[in-house]
């Protein structure tokens, strides 16, 4: 990590390092439940290969991944996410189980977590079954309890290192009130546990949190991908952002209604993600313009108001966007983000780990480039994973975190 970024007005024309310093390594975590474990694999690719974040941002259980990142040194990191994620899987005795009833799919398994809950993440409110029409306080009103993801995230997450040590922490939650976005940041204000709460408290399953006399809840319901943080922050810095998406914008054409369930939830997450970059490369490369023909003014002219006015919406930083996409795991339904069993919390992870590790492999930011579009996105995606294929493997540090669930 560095402090030694490019700001807005310089460009640096050679390609980018992740190791330089002079850009600002950022990462984006979307919502997903259990679908989160994917982005826990590939901080640990970063880990493993020396890159610590200087800005985590993140949404639901994007928001709580990258709590715990920003919330501890970096040499617990990995052991922090293998503690929170060994907490809410499923015991061993339930895996077994469902192996047993394998003929059923996933509906064991998550109607589990839908009527068990998840240990050290929710439970059942059993006032929220009296009836739907009971009225409860506003910060009860859920069928689930959050009290045990309290909790854990009080153990887990140094709050007291947010904003003084380590990466900078931004996490989105929606304002019941206004229905506006709202990025608490830790650049700007004290983070505590209740805004990573509110950034995951989604309806009606859990109670809204209030912050500052305001209720919020999950920021997925109106922003999933909160990449837009990034774009719109100020001072805008050269940035490499891995933007790390658990649900898949592109699908095959469903012919059941278990499908058009699971495809409508894909459609619903994503969350206009590919809008939005194509929105901040269009916007982008118009401030490169106002830059270039600011530069070609003579001296005097740069003394006018109305001239620097205009200077000041012109930047020359250049953002390098790598979109990791989870893959679909064959079997998934429209409950693969309550799947919180031990098998799939650890396919997931491993799949984030694999991943991460071939873009910093490939290098893509390094490619040659147009400079005078200052935006770039590159893909890397898999589109279907196998269970049956991560039964025959190598170990990988991923079995630290299997061991950890073991015990």
């Amino acid at each position: 990590m560095s402090d030694n970024h490019h700001i807005c007005g310089y460009g640096d024309v050679a390609a980018p390092d992740l190791h330089d310093g002079k850009n600002q390594i950022v990462l984006v975590f979307q919502g997903g439940g259990a679908l989160g474990a994917y982005q826990a694999g590939v901080y640990q690719a970063l880990h493993e290969a020396g890159v610590e974040p200087d800005w985590v941002i993140g949404t639901s259980i994007g928001a709580i991944n990258a709590s715990i990142v920003a919330g501890n040194d970096a040499d617990t990191r990995i052991e922090r996410l293998q503690d929170f994620w060994s907490r809410v899987s499923h015991s061993s005795a339930f895996d077994l189980a469902f192996a047993a009833a394998s003929a059923f799919g996933n509906l064991l398994p998550n109607w589990t977590t839908v009527n068990l809950g998840v240990q050290g993440f929710f439970k059942p409110n059993p006032l929220a079954f009296l009836g739907q029409h009971v009225r409860l306080a506003p910060e009860a009103a859920g069928y689930y309890s959050t009290m045990p993801l309290r909790r854990t995230l009080e153990e887990l997450v140094d709050f007291k290192r947010l904003g003084r040590a380590g990466p900078r922490l931004t996490v989105g939650a929606a304002n019941v009130g206004t229905a506006q976005m709202r990025y608490f940041d830790s650049r700007d204000e004290a983070i505590d546990v209740s805004h990573i709460m509110a950034s995951g408290a989604l309806p009606p399953a859990f109670p809204a949190v209030r912050i500052n006399g305001e209720l919020y809840w999950d920021g997925g319901i109106l922003s999933n991908t909160p990449v837009e943080a990034v774009f719109d922050d100020f001072p805008r810095r050269s940035s490499i952002i891995f933007a790390v998406h658990v649900w898949n914008p592109d699908g095959a054409e469903p012919d059941s209604i278990l499908q058009v369930m699971n495809r409508q939830k894909d459609l619903q997450y994503s969350s206009r993600a590919a809008t939005h970059i194509r929105r901040q490369a269009q916007l982008h490369r118009m401030r490169h313009a106002i830059s270039e023909l600011v530069g070609l003014l003579p001296p005097d002219a740069l003394q006018r108001p109305d001239v620097q006015e205009i200077a000041s919406h012109g930047c020359l930083t250049r953002m390098h966007v790598v979109r990791l996409l989870s893959p679909q795991i064959n079997g998934e339904d429209h409950t693969k983000d309550i799947d919180f069993s031990k098998s799939g919390i650890r396919m997931r992870w491993e799949a984030g780990l694999r991943d991460a590790r071939q873009a910093l492999a490939e290098q893509p930011w390094r490619s040659d480039v147009d400079p005078r579009e200052g935006f770039y996105l590159h893909e890397l995606r898999r589109d279907r994973i196998d269970p049956a294929h991560l039964m025959d493997r190598t170990p990988t540090l991923v079995d630290d975190m299997q061991a950890a669930i073991e015990r």
